[in-house]
């Protein structure tokens, strides 16, 4: 394996919660400090039935709760891209198990938010080894996530391993400042985390997102020769619906805008329309409408 470069987030996952379940979340909220409502609350969830999806004869994709989770078989152990919730952790193993019997050596975090390293904890106590941008574990331990991994790296990290090989490597901001996309070569498969998904940009102003650089970010993505591209949350897609999603985050980032000048950055989410887009204003979006005016006004 080889690095270049160096190196619970409670803001991003209480966003995930409310979306989610704010029905939990708010009643929780109230009695618990912002650890102890994730520990409350991933206890009290029942997991959601998860599905795999075969992207090529050796990529694989598991669909359904948190982000899409991606993973590699090979001779020697498995790969794995982000690990969901915690209480999905079991039908991941099982999942996995049902396609080779290797263990899980190692584990690409593609950020931090905790519907995509919820399973870190457990999987570090299996012995994997978890990688993830300088960025997102600063921002793991801003938010006392469990399961912080031991290893970091600024620009591109690569594992090989039965020969085979996988890249992570860090584009520039978007959705975090700790993004990365997760490069299959030999399968011609890209896995980009929340940098594209299949709903509204969510700018995750407090791990200092951009929506200003997001679909520079983007362009850097589709430089990549693949077939396939996994979404963070959504279906498996191509690499035309990356592309389209560049001038989607473009086109936000113009409604945004239009919005924060109309009047107030702290009611600018109720000026935000996005029915021409065919998107859905999600909790999470508004959420990160004030920072995004903030940031349009530099």
């Amino acid at each position: 394996m080889t690095f270049r470069g160096s190196f619970w987030f409670r803001g991003g996952i209480l966003s995930y919660i409310s979306e989610m379940s704010s029905r939990y979340a708010r009643p929780l909220l109230a009695i618990a400090g912002l650890t102890g409502i994730w520990l409350a609350w991933s206890q009290n969830q029942q997991p959601a039935q998860l599905n795999v999806e075969k992207v090529t004869d050796n990529v694989y994709v598991i669909i359904g709760s948190g982000g899409n989770v991606a993973f590699m078989p090979t001779s020697e152990g498995v790969v794995l891209v982000d690990d969901k919730f915690a209480q999905d952790g079991p039908q991941i193993l099982a999942k996995v198990k049902a396609v080779t019997d290797k263990p899980i050596r190692y584990v690409l975090n593609t950020h931090h938010h905790g519907d995509h390293t919820g399973g870190n904890q457990a999987l570090l106590a299996a012995n994997a080894e978890i990688i993830l941008h300088k960025n997102a574990r600063a921002n793991m331990v801003k938010g006392e996530q469990p399961g912080i991994p031991r290893l970091t790296f600024s620009d591109e990290s690569q594992v090989f391993l039965g020969g085979r090989e996988v890249v992570a490597r860090y584009l520039g901001r978007g959705h975090t400042n700790g993004d990365v996309v997760i490069y299959f070569p030999s399968e011609r498969v890209l896995h980009t985390g929340d940098l594209f998904t299949n709903g509204a940009p969510f700018c995750d102003t407090n791990s200092n997102c951009s929506i200003k650089e997001w679909d520079e970010t983007l362009k850097r993505a589709l430089t990549y020769d693949v077939d396939a591209v996994i979404p963070g949350h959504g279906p498996v897609m191509k690499k035309a619906d990356l592309a389209k999603y560049v001038t989607t985050v473009a086109a936000f980032r113009d409604h945004v805008r239009k919005a924060c000048q109309a009047g107030s950055p702290d009611d600018a989410a109720k000026r935000l329309d996005l029915s021409d887009m065919g998107l859905t204003l999600t909790p999470t979006t508004v959420r990160g409408v004030p920072g995004m005016c903030k940031e349009l006004s530099q």
